[in-house]
């Protein structure tokens, strides 16, 4: 008998072991553990959707979130302050105490919730997470700690105090004002795919950016003006809220809008209704954001809405940026009329009405601007068939082609009649630019008329487009149709080893020899020495015509030649040197800066520049030079008469 009686006290022994070791340490290790953790909040927290700030006295403030922004729908319809939003549930998450303790020890210090102000707590925060299935969790915030600027937080179980950072309450203690978003526009210009405007006419006006090009899309398909563009949107990503309109106001009627304006981002799309505009007299500052001076224009003030949102509100809207957006069509329009690149330029093709069409090529198939150019004439009887392009002068032409801009879009639809006025049945040139890009190769033609009588204005337009350009009538020198004026400008060049042994010149109108001397010990500075250091490089300023002739048109009249230089140079040839004898020919000097040389050997008439113009001019007329002129005699004036003595 004693034996089971043994048994049985040994069973439950074991039995109360067990339990203690399996259940009491449980419950004393996760009470310990529900102490020592610090993080107010848990896991419930971690997918926010609604925010609920309410307190005794106070207006609601209701927040929801769609997607990933956040929005106000209590007391006011409309987005939330990204920043606010985000330091409220940062708190939240992120929330910890400096200690706790449970409802039921006040219970036993003779407390109560009410010695902590959380009985009636003055702000209390109520949020829902994930789906929104689970049930709302409240935050109730009470009084503040008497000593360590704490404040007293009950969980939301209600078994629990926590002392946490006054931190939470001032991110919650937020008025209306502070946690809505006072912006319009959230989408950057980088994310910005198209901008679309709608007046109160219904036309529509859409620019599409693809790539980094902006066009437009709607009422015509043409390019539009990136730079104009992306500051129209960034001006539209800088307009403010002035002022709500009173509460509970109805939403702008679906007519009742002056112009509707829509960004389009990446999958989120943002439109801005303008209603009535109340003119700028209830403005205090003349061009806010602008700065107002003498020659600003104010700002224009109207009624708006958010697409979506029914708050009803007033911004203004600089006068810069509503014309851009009244006129876009032609603000926003690129004013270029070519676009391509001007390193892709292979060739190009000039024609002008009864003159000979000539075309410029580049020599090097390689792309850059440094590769050479050449001159090909259609019609070998008016010159050599090919000629080497001055680099420089071809250049200048295709970057006065890439920078030929509009100075007005005279019309997108011209009728037939339009286009003889203007003068494209016969135009006043035409351009073809060869492009090479990537293996393949394109074309742009541009035409250029004029009106008959002509009148100093000019239109351009491209030849596979409707489109009509005024430009300005310069572009008709700069694309002149002459194969002179692209000709390569450097006649020769002798090399450094080079010596100019002898130089003579002679005056052919008497045959006199003005200057006949060995240079091998002309001293410097001497005007013979002046003129052989220009002779080394001969440039054309201007070439006059292509080959040779006795007489020469110069001053309006035909002109023989005046003087003969022939230059005597070494060249190294081998171990020794090769002498040469070079002649040019020269006209009087016709103007300040006007003289015509000729070569037979370089078949040209060409102006000379003005360096070697003046080094010529010291030599030639030298001994005719009187010189300075002598100062004037000195007069002794008479001696001044005595007076006479009264």
């Amino acid at each position: 008998m004693r034996t089971k009686v043994t048994l049985v006290l040994v069973f439950l022994n074991v039995a109360l072991f067990f339990f203690i070791f399996m259940f009491e340490r449980g419950w004393r290790t996760e009470r310990a553990s529900l102490e020592a953790r610090r993080r107010v909040l848990g896991p419930e927290t971690a997918d926010l959707r609604t925010l609920l700030i309410a307190g005794p006295g106070l207006p609601a403030l209701s927040l929801r979130r769609t997607g990933d922004s956040w929005s106000l729908t209590e007391p006011i319809d409309w987005p939330a302050n990204p920043h606010a939003v985000s330091r409220i549930v940062n708190e939240l998450q992120f929330l910890e105490h400096e200690t706790s303790f449970t409802v039921r020890d006040l219970e036993k210090n003779g407390q109560s919730l009410t010695d902590y102000g959380l009985a009636a707590p003055r702000l209390s925060v109520t949020f829902t997470s994930g789906d929104g299935a689970a049930a709302p969790v409240t935050l109730r915030l009470g009084d503040e700690t008497k000593v360590g600027n704490r404040l007293y937080v009950l969980s939301p179980d209600g078994t629990r105090v926590h002392v946490v950072s006054q931190s939470l309450a001032r991110s919650l203690a937020l008025k209306a004002e502070e946690l809505r978003a006072d912006t319009l526009f959230t989408i950057p210009v980088f994310e910005a795919r198209s901008l679309t405007l709608q007046n109160s006419a219904n036309l529509r006006v859409r620019l599409r950016r693809e790539a980094s090009r902006w066009t437009f899309e709607a009422p015509i398909i043409a390019r539009a003006n990136k730079t104009a563009t992306e500051l129209a949107i960034n001006a539209l990503n800088t307009l403010r809220v002035r002022a709500f309109t009173a509460a509970n106001s109805e939403p702008l009627p679906g007519a009742a809008h002056t112009l509707r304006i829509t960004l389009e981002g990446n999958n989120r799309r943002e439109t801005l209704i303008l209603g009535a505009e109340l003119g700028t007299t209830a403005i205090a500052e003349a061009a806010s954001g602008s700065g107002a001076d003498a020659n600003s224009r104010p700002d224009i003030e109207f009624t708006a809405a958010i697409e979506g949102k029914s708050a009803v509100f007033t911004v203004a809207i600089p006068a810069n940026l509503l014309d851009a957006l009244r006129n876009a069509q032609e603000v926003l329009r690129e004013t270029r009329i070519l676009d391509f690149d001007p390193t892709a330029v292979t060739g190009l093709t000039l024609a002008a009405p009864n003159q000979p069409e000539f075309v410029l090529q580049r020599l090097d198939s390689a792309t850059g601007g440094e590769a050479p150019w050449q001159i090909a004439r259609r019609d070998a009887t008016q010159g050599p068939p090919t000629q080497p392009a001055d680099l420089g002068t071809v250049q200048r032409l295709i970057d006065q082609l890439s920078r030929l801009a509009a100075l007005k879009f005279q019309s997108d639809a011209p009728a037939d009649a339009d286009l003889e006025n203007w003068g494209f049945n016969q135009p006043e040139r035409e351009v073809t630019l060869t492009l090479a890009a990537r293996n393949t190769t394109s074309t742009l033609r541009l035409q250029i008329g004029v009106t008959t009588p002509r009148d100093g204005r000019a239109y351009a337009r491209l030849a596979d487009e409707r489109f009509i350009y005024a430009v300005d009538p310069a572009i008709l020198a700069a694309t002149a149709v002459s194969p002179l004026a692209y000709r390569e400008r450097l006649l020769r060049e002798f090399p450094t080893a080079a010596r100019l042994t002898v130089l003579k010149i002679t005056d052919l109108q008497d045959g006199t020899v003005v200057a006949d001397q060995a240079l091998v010990n002309e001293p410097a500075g001497t005007p013979l020495h002046a003129l052989a250091a220009q002779l080394r490089t001969l440039r054309a300023r201007r070439f006059v015509q292509d080959g040779f002739a006795d007489k020469v048109p110069a001053g309006g009249e035909e002109r023989p030649w005046r003087y003969r230089l022939e230059l005597t140079v070494a060249l190294p040839a081998g171990t020794g040197e090769q002498t040469e004898t070079e002649t040019l020919l020269f006209t009087e000097r016709v103007g300040g800066n006007l003289q015509i040389a000729g070569s037979e050997k370089y078949a040209a008439l060409f102006e000379l520049e003005q360096p070697l113009l003046d080094a010529l001019w010291n030599v030639t007329y030298a001994k005719r030079d009187p010189g300075p002129p002598p100062p004037p005699a000195t007069v002794t004036p008479p001696p001044a008469a005595a007076t006479p003595k009264v």
